[in-house]
């Protein structure tokens, strides 16, 4: 009995097996611990994959994902502004334009994207079995700056680097006009949007500058007016002077640019008045002119006849010269003449002429300036140009003299014939002779003693048509064609290198005549069955 005690006794011995339990889970306990330690630190830090303002955070703390793209986000961007010496680079700092970001929101976001992978024992679980939360995020930016001191910042930058077209030049040898050196700016609006693409970029902290070319300095008719004024005094006369003065009125029909130098000083209209003549009595003609009318205007315009322009008068006034006189200058003043007008006949030297003027209507010229202008037929350098560009316009558009009259008045095709007969003034001097010999111009020239004008239509071969009216005037008793004729020629070739500087006349013209062509024989048409107001020079192919 005793020795069965005994061994039931040893039996009993240590629990092995229960405490190795206990340990075991004593032991899994404290793992489990551990890990959940080890788990919830990494809790604290942002998941792999995820990128904020295109910056990696992932394993990263709070404080050090924030302190990461803040740092980034500080650091200056370089502006490369470029010009035709070479890239200036110019570094802006952000906050030099009160740049702030918005963190907490952002990193709240960065935060809330943990949750994706699942509930918290979720999560825990994937990390006891080594499988990593990758959250595939990109957090966008969140800031703010001061667009006003972004546009001052880059405002200052173009005053120090932008270059504005170099002004422009004239030759008085050659009479051309050039462009001044090309310029450049930078362009605000376009730098403004691509300086924002930088300031919110984390990796491309560069931009080159968008930088406008603007080209030649553009020439405009004040460059040629420059020019012409600088010619004459090169030329010994003075264009405001006691003795001498010179009219130049000139219009980019295209553009409707006009340079007027004097243009309202009265001079002695001469034969130029013979344009308003000829539209007056278009306006009071309700057909087509007969064979006799054609003849005298043509007679009128081509060869200044003076007998032809008092019977077209007498004609308009119902018989009565002095009517006619009385209708001519109305109409002048109506369509913007306002200094121009006809009082009195041509004198024709013939005895039994009636003789005699009507009142001069009132007008405003420059009174600075006298010229000792005919008291009976006056008119200015811009009265004749605004006509020749009325009827321009009612030409080729049925606008200008069409509706500067009353409707019906005169109509486009009368207007065309005007043009084409002048077209036919080929006297090859004054105006005709500053331009090439085969270009079209329709004009009407007229001299006295003491001045000479001429004013017409130039059609450049580039569709740069111009008017151009000059007079000159110079206290004598007796002109001096081989001074006053050359300078009205040279303001012709300026303007003509002006409008069509591919085809330049670098020097003056060798080939003019000494004096003015006779009108008779060469381009008047020898007899009124031969004038074809819509085609004047047609005789000449027929004969």
């Amino acid at each position: 009995m005793g020795s069965s005690l005994s061994s039931r006794r040893r039996r009993k011995g240590f629990p092995f097996l229960l405490t190795f339990s206990a340990l075991c889970i004593a032991a899994a306990s404290g793992l489990l611990v551990y890990d959940l330690v080890v788990f919830s630190r990494r809790e604290q830090q942002l998941p792999a994959g995820v990128t904020v303002a295109g910056i990696s955070v992932g394993h990263l703390s709070e404080r050090d994902a924030v302190a990461r793209w803040e740092r980034a986000y500080a650091e200056p961007i370089l502006m490369l502004y470029t010009d035709r010496i070479g890239e200036h680079p110019i570094q802006l700092h952000p906050d030099q334009v009160g740049w702030r970001i918005s963190s907490e929101p952002m990193l709240a976001r960065a935060l809330a994207s943990a949750v994706e992978g699942g509930g918290f024992w979720r999560r825990f679980l994937d990390f006891m079995l080594g499988i990593e939360l990758t959250v595939p995020q990109d957090i966008p930016l969140v800031a703010d700056y001061q667009d006003n001191a972004l546009e001052a910042f880059l405002r200052d930058v173009a005053a120090r680097y932008d270059d504005p077209p170099g002004k422009a030049t004239f030759d008085l040898e050659t009479l051309r006009v050039y462009p001044g050196a090309s310029g450049y700016a930078l362009d605000i609006a376009s730098a403004m949007t691509s300086v924002d693409a930088t300031l919110r970029s984390a990796d491309q902290r560069s931009v080159r500058l968008p930088v406008s070319d603007l080209g030649n300095g553009r020439l405009d008719l004040g460059s040629l007016e420059e020019l012409i004024i600088n010619y004459l005094d090169n030329q010994g006369f003075i264009y405001d002077g006691l003795s001498t003065v010179a009219s130049i009125y000139i219009l980019d029909l295209a553009t409707g640019e006009e340079i007027n130098i004097l243009g309202d000083v009265a001079y002695s209209a001469a034969s130029t008045i013979k344009v308003p003549i000829i539209i007056e009595y278009f306006r009071r003609l309700d057909r087509e002119p007969t064979a006799g009318e054609a003849w005298l205007i043509a007679n009128s315009l081509l060869c200044s006849n003076n007998s032809s322009s008092n019977l077209l008068m007498e004609i308009i006034g119902g018989g009565d010269i002095f009517t006619g006189l009385r209708s001519v200058s109305n109409t002048i003043q109506a369509v913007g003449g306002g200094n121009s007008y006809i009082t009195a006949p041509f004198f024709l030297g013939v005895e039994g002429q009636a003789l005699g003027s009507i009142t001069a209507p009132a007008t405003t010229p420059n009174e600075a300036f006298d010229t000792e202008p005919d008291p009976f037929n006056q008119t200015t350098a811009k009265d004749l140009g605004t006509i020749f560009s009325l009827v321009y316009d009612c030409a080729h558009y049925d606008s200008g003299l069409a509706l500067a009259l009353p409707q019906g008045q005169i109509t486009q095709q009368e207007c065309r014939q005007i043009l084409e007969v002048t077209s036919a003034n080929d006297l090859e001097r004054l105006l005709q002779g500053g331009i090439p010999p085969d270009v079209r111009i329709s004009h009407k020239n007229g001299w006295i003693f003491d001045t000479v004008g001429d004013a017409g239509v130039v059609y450049s071969p580039n569709g740069r048509h111009y008017v151009i009216s000059v007079f000159l005037w110079e206290q004598t008793e007796f002109q001096d064609y081989e001074k006053l004729w050359p300078l009205v020629e040279e303001i012709s070739r300026a303007a003509w290198n002006f409008f069509n500087p591919e085809r330049a006349l670098l020097q003056p013209r060798t080939d003019l005549p000494p004096s003015a062509i006779e009108c008779e024989g060469n381009y008047l048409p020898p007899n009124a069955e031969a004038v074809d107001l819509d085609d004047i020079n047609s005789w000449k192919r027929n004969r």
